[in-house]
């Protein structure tokens, strides 16, 4: 009896388990992953040679398709103000009288695709082709005016696509009074036709990268990882989850991805800013108001998620390869 009396004593003075709210548990979790994210970062300067030389090949890698992107997309705005200065030169007939002219210019005006009209007579055409060629003095000697009438019509918006323009070149070669309709899209559809096989060449150079990428991150994790085969013994050992052991090394390779795609913003930067001066260069040739589009934030932080995903990704592979065959012997 003084036996069980001394035992329920024990028992009455031993501590209480407190159960754990499930907001503690949360909170527990988070906390622990914030711990491990900015541990696997302190860990990666440790060796701060190699994680410089990684971090730059990975920023080289991704900063090509983003220079192409760059390019890409200010080359589709350069042909669009080609596009929108591109304009029908209507030469009408030599025996055309004035009034026709005027109702001719009339009809235009309605159509839905022309946005105006402007007629140089032939008087306005010689004078003009006086003052660009070094011909005035031998045209003063002609008895008759050779250059027709003209009507130069600009397109509306809608219609100064390569499609839209030829459509409205086949409706204008219907009108009475026009002999000759010229439009220069030859060179655009060229120009569309090398866009496009840009776009192709640049998705595969950066499927390329991509996948160079995967691969760089991935045996620099696995490295990682056999580097530290003794501490994953000893942790296993101690009955540490796979879980928390896999998780630095995840965000480790996260890391070497965002730091990647920082590279390759910086990088392509300096690569536009550096070619700013021969793009205006260039444009000023062709009487053009054009300044260099850059990375905008939604850009900017799309390549730097591609790049934390493919360095997630990469480490996920390598930790599910090498990582869960390491036993403690």
């Amino acid at each position: 009896m003084a036996n069980k009396m001394e035992d329920r004593k024990v028992l009455s003075g031993s501590p209480r388990i407190k159960k754990v709210s499930f907001l503690g548990r949360v909170s527990a979790v988070i906390s622990q992953h914030f711990q491990q994210v900015f541990t696997s970062f302190s860990e990666l300067w440790k060796t701060p040679i190699a994680t410089l030389m990684t971090v730059f090949v990975l920023g080289l890698a991704l900063s090509l398709p983003s220079v192409f992107n760059v390019l890409y997309k200010n080359a589709e705005r350069v042909t669009g103000q080609w596009d929108g200065a591109s304009e029908i030169s209507l030469f009408l007939n030599k025996d055309i009288s004035e009034p026709r002219v005027q109702v001719l210019i009339n009809k235009l005006a309605l159509y839905n695709d022309i946005d105006s009209v402007t007629y140089i007579s032939r008087h306005q055409a010689l004078e003009e082709f006086k003052e660009m060629s070094s011909f005035s003095k031998a045209l003063n000697y002609l008895d008759e005016n050779p250059l027709p009438a003209v009507l130069v019509v600009v397109p509306t918006k809608d219609a100064m696509t390569s499609a839209g323009s030829k459509l409205l070149v086949a409706k204008l070669q219907r009108e009475q009074g026009i002999d000759l309709v010229r439009v220069d899209l030859d060179w655009i559809e060229k120009l569309q036709a090398i866009l496009e096989l840009l776009v192709d060449i640049v998705i595969a150079i950066a499927a390329l990268l991509l996948i160079s990428v995967l691969l760089i991150v991935s045996n620099t994790i696995r490295l990682n990882i056999l580097n530290h085969r003794d501490e994953i013994e000893v942790l296993k050992l101690v009955g540490a989850t796979n879980s928390f052991i896999q998780r630095p090394y995840l965000y480790a390779g996260a890391w070497y991805g965002l730091l990647g795609g920082t590279i390759a913003w910086l990088l392509t930067v300096a690569m536009v800013i550096w070619l700013q001066s021969g793009v205006m260069s260039l444009m000023g040739l062709y009487q053009l108001q054009f300044e260099i589009s850059l990375l905008n934030f939604k850009e900017v932080a799309t390549l730097l998620g591609i790049a934390t995903a493919l360095g997630f990704v990469a480490s996920y592979i390598s930790v599910k390869q090498y990582l869960v065959k390491i036993e403690p012997k």
